[in-house]
């Protein structure tokens, strides 16, 4: 069965933990902790402390199965990462861990903030610009293509005359933190919906008016 690769970009360290860049590896961290905690669903189920391994390709790793088979047998190997590098330089490590783990392009999906997004809102696609996303041009550039999966988390876009660079190295507001755990968990869903169903079905599911 081939190995899908999740990976949910962020910068390294306590000091960007909170940012808005930072949400897609927040994606990928509520997904850990809810396998290894036996796939509790909802907001406030319990959720284990994921269970990441520092990696030589420079990244955090967790390998579990993602998703539900046929008869609702356990999903498809994958492998969670977070890259250890800053944003700018996730392509490298992308790179390397497709080629340890064997990975197909196919597989590969990312998980990333997106400006242009309602904040809250979750969409996918594969391919396409990256929106000045400096992850994604890491990534497109290391990999020779754009053509991958990505589930974006929407952020919104900063408010007045905010530089966006600036906004999305800030905290969430306390608004948004209340509301973070359900766009955290939407996300995580859309993940396993890819593993599961693919992009068409995926893109009918959360692309709906709600």
């Amino acid at each position: 069965m081939d190995t899908w690769l999740v990976v949910g970009l962020g910068n390294p360290g306590p000091g960007y933990a909170g940012n808005r860049h930072n949400v897609g590896a927040m994606v990928v961290h509520e997904l850990a902790g809810r396998h290894d905690a036996g796939m509790p669903r909802g907001r406030g189920a319990k959720r284990a402390a994921p269970s990441f391994k520092a990696h030589k390709a420079r990244a955090a790793v967790d390998e579990l199965r993602l998703g539900t088979g046929p008869g609702g047998a356990p999903g498809p190997r994958a492998v969670l990462a977070v890259p250890s590098t800053y944003m700018n330089e996730s392509g490298g490590p992308v790179k390397a861990l497709m080629t340890f783990f064997s990975v197909d392009l196919d597989h590969l999906v990312v998980v990333h903030d997106e400006l242009d997004i309602p904040a809250g809102e979750v969409r996918l696609k594969r391919g396409g610009g990256e929106g000045g996303h400096n992850g994604l041009r890491s990534i497109s550039a290391s990999l020779g293509t754009k053509d991958y999966q990505r589930v974006r988390v929407g952020i919104g876009r900063p408010p007045g005359r905010m530089d966006p660079a600036d906004f999305v190295l800030r905290d969430f507001s306390g608004v948004e933190r209340a509301e973070l755990p359900f766009t955290l968990d939407t996300a995580a869903d859309a993940v396993e919906s890819l593993v599961e169903v693919g992009l068409l079905d995926s893109q009918q599911r959360f692309h709906a008016p709600r």
